[in-house]
């Protein structure tokens, strides 16, 4: 199993970086001038570059140091994304009612936790595997679960699992912060302090894995 680290990228650091989502599209141009168009993949990649987050010489140890123990692109490690880490649209602190998991039906036990994006058929639900320690709020109709006693969250599957199903027509709903799963995009990391004085930024790219 490839190892995973349970420890974040600097966030100082990522809070700077740029980049963002990532989709693979085939398009064919037909003889009339019209053209087709088909997703090669069902769900979005990130990919960051967070050099543009560097600001001194203790970040750049830090990221160092990271890259070190991932023993480059091997291991994976969370990233806080800039632009979007927590279950509102707008970043504002997490709600209850944020995202819809699914309704009870008496004898499910188990709801993937998503991030919907956009309403009706065209609505895109990205899973979530990451979510932030201490951040996760889960309701039922409203009503707020204890995590612990009522839920838990289950990262090898990124599911929220009560401990007694919810009743019949229970609107299962919840919001949180939360992390990508990323690792190095190199295995060679370049690092000059003159660049550095300079004001030139090294290059970190990082891409989004799938757990």
């Amino acid at each position: 199993m490839i190892p995973f680290l349970d420890e974040s990228f600097p966030i100082a650091v990522s809070f700077g970086a740029t980049g963002g989502p990532e989709r693979r599209t085939e398009i064919v141009a037909l003889a009339g001038g019209h053209e087709t168009r088909n997703a090669r993949w069902a769900e979005s990649r990130r990919r960051y570059d967070a050099g543009t987050g560097v600001r001194s010489l203790a970040d750049l140890r830090a990221v160092a140091a990271l890259f070190e123990r991932a023993r480059g692109r091997l291991s994976g490690f969370r990233f806080r994304d800039p632009f979007d880490h927590a279950s509102t649209a707008d970043g504002t602190p997490p709600g209850l009612l944020d995202c819809a998991l699914g309704t009870g039906d008496g004898s499910r036990t188990r709801f993937v936790l998503v991030k919907t994006y956009g309403w009706g058929a065209a609505a895109y639900g990205r899973a979530i595997a990451l979510p932030v320690a201490g951040t996760l709020r889960v309701a039922l109709d409203g009503v707020e679960q204890a995590e612990g006693a009522a839920f838990a969250f289950d990262a090898e599957t990124a599911e929220v699992v009560f401990a007694v199903p919810p009743p019949g027509g229970a609107e299962v709903t919840a919001g949180f912060l939360f992390d990508v799963p990323v690792r190095f995009d190199t295995d060679r990391l370049e690092i000059s302090l003159t660049h550095f004085a300079a004001g030139q930024a090294p290059s970190i790219p990082l891409v989004e894995i799938r757990r």
